[in-house]
């Protein structure tokens, strides 16, 4: 019997049934000397400290570290009964093809049940990256030696035990050391929710050590040959920040009064340029769970929730826990067939048939950029958007959008800044043309014009030419603040993370977390956010996150190695060459091991101290927000707000 091992029923059922194994058994699908099971996840898990030793039921921090000898894995007991089902069936297997998710915990999840049940037939792999019957079909055409994945097993075994011996022992240790301080919850600790807490913890410590600094802007809105535009005052460099806002109220008062008094202002230079904008990539799963978390609200694990069903119960989309937007050249062959899918299935895309061009080729089709998944696109399988779910439809039609961009020209526009002398003040108006709308088309509000929230379209400048004389119809002069670092939300932490090489001082660090695309991972960054929230390290205030006590007096007591995304940066360098062979599993835990243990031995004596978030001097409101009460009891304006509120703003406003 040959025997197919998926990683959920779901596709287990997509590829008995490409393969004809339609008769349903206990757990699995049979046909011809085939068979079809599934794993539904992990059937195994990594023993517990006290498998091992039964004192390590109780936490005591003379028992630290714990490191195994020998790693024990056990059977998960709500998934028992199909634990069994698969160990019997690779009992009667003659040969086995490996057919879970194609990626590195996909690979560990089959194999720790091969070495598990002791199978030792021969093994091949079914790499698949859409659920659709075309695709399943294409890839059984082309199975892949069994050897040919093995390190990928091995490297996640690497990182599941580093972890564990992270988790295992940090946590316990930090949590001994908050009970001493009064402290009486758990304190997890983890190899990326800790770095990923501290992205958090130093965002809200920003927000509340911010201090406004007072700054003046001037608004003039223009008019020439009937039509009214804005300019805005370029106050000179040196009485300036380094964002060029100008910080001297008094010449800011001085340069309105000037320029209204002058009545015009004369064209100094024009210059026009013809921009070109390439379309955007397809999606990767971080990039539309920043999306969603922007434009629908969405949280990182709903947007991973709503994108795996469309791809594994509606079988619209493409794998979706992809690291990757860019596609490989030989699928492009498939356009047409999915552009026409796409067609006939929405009546609503009939604008962009004119337009779309089933044998242009964008950017995303590159080979050299495709990792081990190409970038989330509809599948050929497409139906009418408007038979799912309200927020389904919504991640689906970003994605569709995302996919016709590439067969859409460049967005084109004619982008011109004019510049202005006003009685010996220099203005600046920038104005936006639209040549070719281009890829835009294919937008959900090109589409569907009216509905949902709509770019505010950007001025268009009358004709111009040097030497011109363009009446001054209103001086607008504003008394602003600038603004405190804004909280996180979900999809800003899932960018942040992927991002986070930003924060990494050492340049080889600093490129492997560019190439490893952060810490975490595609699949896993959503569960890491939605465990910080479930342990209490975070909170939520509608969009925004914050940090809690416990996250605060955690991540100052815990060593900088275990808050630091460069640490991450080192055992990604480590596991991938775990997978490439230059490392053996062995030597990669023994490291940690050792490196663990002095972790244990510094930190052991460490005093924790659990307090909320700084809030300025003895507990005290940060100074920014003095700053604004104080604003806000004098009746000035602070912020971005530029509405009058005391005479005097009443008095600057209405210069014009």
């Amino acid at each position: 019997m040959r025997l197919f091992l998926c990683e959920k029923p779901s596709q287990a059922k997509d590829i008995a049934k490409v393969l004809g194994a339609n008769r349903r058994g206990e757990g699995c699908w049979q046909g011809s000397d085939v068979c079809v099971t599934w794993c539904i996840g992990h059937l195994l898990e990594t023993a517990p400290p006290d498998s091992y030793d039964a004192r390590y039921k109780r936490w005591v921090l003379d028992d630290l570290p714990i490191i195994p000898d020998t790693w024990k894995m056990l059977v998960k007991p709500k998934t028992a009964s199909q634990f069994k089902v698969v160990k019997r069936l690779l009992g009667e297997a003659r040969e086995l093809v490996i057919a879970t998710d194609a990626d590195r915990e996909g690979e560990m999840i089959a194999r720790e049940l091969v070495e598990h049940c002791r199978y030792r037939g021969p093994v091949q792999r079914l790499w698949l990256s859409a659920l659709d019957d075309a695709s399943i079909r294409k890839a059984l055409g082309r199975l892949l030696p069994g050897q040919d994945t093995f390190n990928l097993y091995h490297s996640a075994l690497g990182r599941s035990r580093a972890d564990w011996l992270i988790g295992m022992n940090m946590s316990r240790l930090f949590t001994l050391l908050g009970r001493q301080s009064g402290y009486q919850g758990v304190l997890p600790v983890g190899r990326v929710q800790t770095p990923t807490l501290r992205l958090v913890v130093d965002r809200d410590r920003s927000i509340a050590q911010f201090v406004p600094v007072p700054f003046w802007a001037i608004e003039v809105q223009l008019g020439h040959a009937g039509q009214s535009f804005t300019a805005q005052w370029r106050a000179p460099e040196a009485t300036c920040d380094e964002q060029g806002r100008c910080l001297q109220e008094g010449l800011a008062q001085a340069a309105a009064a000037a320029m209204q008094a002058a009545g015009v202002a004369h064209v100094s230079k024009v210059v026009t340029e013809r921009v070109r904008e390439a379309a955007p990539l397809p999606f990767d799963l971080g990039t539309l769970q920043e999306l969603c978390s922007k434009k629908l609200g969405l949280g990182a694990q709903e947007t991973l929730d709503i994108a795996q069903a469309l791809y594994e119960t509606h079988k619209l989309i493409t794998y979706p826990r992809s690291d990757c937007g860019y596609l490989p050249l030989s699928q492009h062959s498939e356009a047409g067939a999915i552009l026409a899918a796409l067609q006939r299935a929405d009546a609503g895309l009939a604008p962009l048939q004119p337009y779309l061009d089933a044998t242009r080729r964008s950017r995303a089709w590159n080979d050299s950029n495709v990792t081990a998944h190409h970038g989330i696109i509809p599948t050929a399988a497409a139906s009418d958007p408007a038979r799912l779910a309200a927020k389904h439809k919504a991640v689906y039609t970003l994605i569709r959008a995302r996919y016709l961009a590439q067969f859409l020209p460049h967005h084109e526009y004619d982008r011109t800044q004019a510049d202005f002398d006003c009685a010996g003040h220099a203005l600046r108006a920038v104005g936006k043309q639209i040549v070719e709308p281009g890829w835009r088309r294919a937008l959900p509000e090109a589409l569907t014009p009216g509905k949902g929230r709509e770019p505010v379209p950007a001025q268009i400048l009358p004709a111009l030419r040097q030497g011109q004389g363009c009446t001054v119809e209103k001086v607008q002069l504003k008394d602003l603040w600038t603004q405190p670092p804004k909280p996180l939300t979900e999809g800003d932490l899932i960018k942040a993370m992927k991002n986070v090489a930003k924060l990494v001082d050492d340049p080889l660090l600093k490129q492997k977390l560019k190439d490893t695309t952060g810490i975490g991972t595609e699949a896993t960054r959503a569960s890491i956010i939605q465990g910080l929230l479930d342990r209490g390290y975070l909170s939520k205030q509608g969009k925004a996150l914050a940090a809690t006590p416990a996250a605060f007096g955690l991540i100052d007591a815990v060593p900088r190695a275990i808050a630091d995304p460069g640490t991450t940066a080192i055992w990604e360098q480590a596991l991938d060459m775990v997978q490439s062979g230059e490392m053996t599993l062995e030597a990669f835990v023994t490291r940690q091991s050792a490196w663990m243990t002095k972790l244990v031995q510094r930190c052991a004596g460490l005093r924790m101290v659990i307090s909320g978030p700084p809030q300025g001097p003895a507990g005290k409101s940060p100074p920014w927000k003095k700053k604004r009460a104080a604003s806000k009891a004098k009746g000035t304006t602070s912020g971005k707000t530029d509405k009058p509120t005391t005479p005097r703003q009443r008095r600057k406003k209405a210069v014009g």
